[in-house]
């Protein structure tokens, strides 16, 4: 064999081993992958029912009920097009309140109810940690120049 053949042969084994690479790490991350979904994306194509997705929106004003077992609550996810109910049993985070960003991880019912197993909650960028907004009256870090 020339040593032409030689490196066209190793560059056809690197470009295999690569191809093989890639789709192992594919089909390891299709069963770990959660899509997103807005309410409205969930209004045009239909919940994909029993996957787990993230749904994501603004928690729409005068939706969360708290029920009897003081640990589940229910609200309703919008983006302002269309809106999903949300079941979800545990402690919320602290963002968590009407009005705000939300994003549920879960599955979604053949009902078209979210089940959600984890919140987070969304903050603007504006966002101050409360021990922060009590001191210096909102002022975090005073930034000066140096001067000669």
């Amino acid at each position: 064999m020339k040593p032409k053949q030689q490196r066209l042969m190793l560059v056809l084994l690197a470009i295999a081993a690569v191809a093989g690479a890639s789709g192992l790490a594919l089909s390891a991350l299709k069963d770990q992958a959660a899509f997103f979904y807005a309410p409205g994306d969930v209004a045009k194509a239909g919940p994909p029912v029993g996957r787990a997705v993230r749904l994501g929106g603004m928690v729409q004003r005068g939706s969360i009920r708290k029920q009897a077992d003081g640990v589940s609550i229910r609200f309703v996810v919008t983006d302002g097009v269309a809106t999903v109910p949300v079941r979800f049993r545990g402690v919320t985070p602290d963002l968590f309140r009407e009005g705000s960003g939300v994003v549920a991880e879960g599955m979604f019912e053949a009902g078209g109810a979210f089940v959600a197993s984890n919140l987070l909650a969304k903050h603007d960028e504006r966002y101050m940690p409360p021990q922060a907004a009590r001191t210096d009256k909102g002022v975090m870090h005073e930034t000066k120049t140096l001067q000669p």
